[in-house]
């Protein structure tokens, strides 16, 4: 199994603090956002490599990054050769140029850079392998329809799992669960990245290729339980991680 995290956004709403560090290497608590990521990945013993997308901008401190990571899993940092928000190709083109550059024709986890969770994949992990030859998306319930308007992907499911219903960031979401930017792809699937891009479909939010794919293939939720979430989107939510994870640290 191979792994791709997505950073090759510029995060314009964290200004200043991104404005000349890439918001995955900000730290949260006494370490980077991706060093959270990749500790996280090496629980998962079938993950053997980690594609890490950034963009032309910040492709330095990334690589510099790679060379003081001590990690088990190797890392290779891919440039998507953009420059700023006018450019850049959006996550689906990004993972679409992570599997070719990385060469990768094996299962895939991938993973948006701006997550921070305190929970484990490894549950995620198994329960995707167990739905395999279908995608998986990882999902937790926010609890409130109303914290989640125009900000997330909202999803439901049957009872048995099956995701029945995706809307990317609604204004009158249905319900509470959202897609927390994890995926699971198999490798007999990994084809389904450019089929959605050849139909000129949107290349930007993930939730888009997920409403796409429902219309021609199964997807399973793995809904995350007890734990904590955030999605590092603008200063209020990482100052309130950051402060979080440094109160766990003392």
């Amino acid at each position: 199994m191979k792994a791709v995290i997505l950073c090759a956004g510029f995060a314009t709403r964290l200004y200043p603090l991104t404005k000349d560090k890439p918001k995955p290497l900000l730290s949260v608590g006494d370490k980077p956002l991706l060093d959270h990521l990749i500790e996280k990945l090496e629980l998962i013993p079938e993950i053997d490599e980690a594609v890490v997308v950034t963009n032309a901008r910040f492709k330095q401190h990334f690589r510099d990054w790679q060379k003081t990571v001590g990690s088990k899993i190797r890392i290779k940092v891919v440039n998507d050769s953009s420059m700023s928000n006018d450019d850049r190709l959006g996550a689906i083109r990004d993972l679409q140029l992570a599997v070719k550059e990385g060469k990768i024709n094996d299962d895939l986890l991938v993973l948006a850079g701006d997550n921070l969770f305190d929970f484990s994949l490894r549950p995620f992990a198994d329960a995707a392998l167990k739905h395999r030859p279908d995608i998986t998306v990882g999902a937790v319930d926010l609890g409130d329809p109303a914290l989640v308007v125009k900000k997330y992907g909202v999803l439901q499911t049957d009872n048995g799992g099956k995701v029945t219903l995706f809307l990317e960031k609604p204004a009158n979401p249905p319900c509470a669960q959202v897609s927390m930017g994890l995926y699971f792809f198999p490798k007999t699937k990994l084809a389904k990245i450019d089929e959605y891009l050849m139909n000129k479909e949107n290349p930007d939010a993930p939730g888009y290729f997920i409403t796409w794919l429902l219309e021609h293939d199964t997807v399973w939720a793995y809904p995350f339980g007890n734990g904590i979430w955030y999605d590092i989107g603008d200063l209020n939510s990482y100052e309130s991680a950051n402060n979080l994870f440094k109160s766990r640290r003392s």
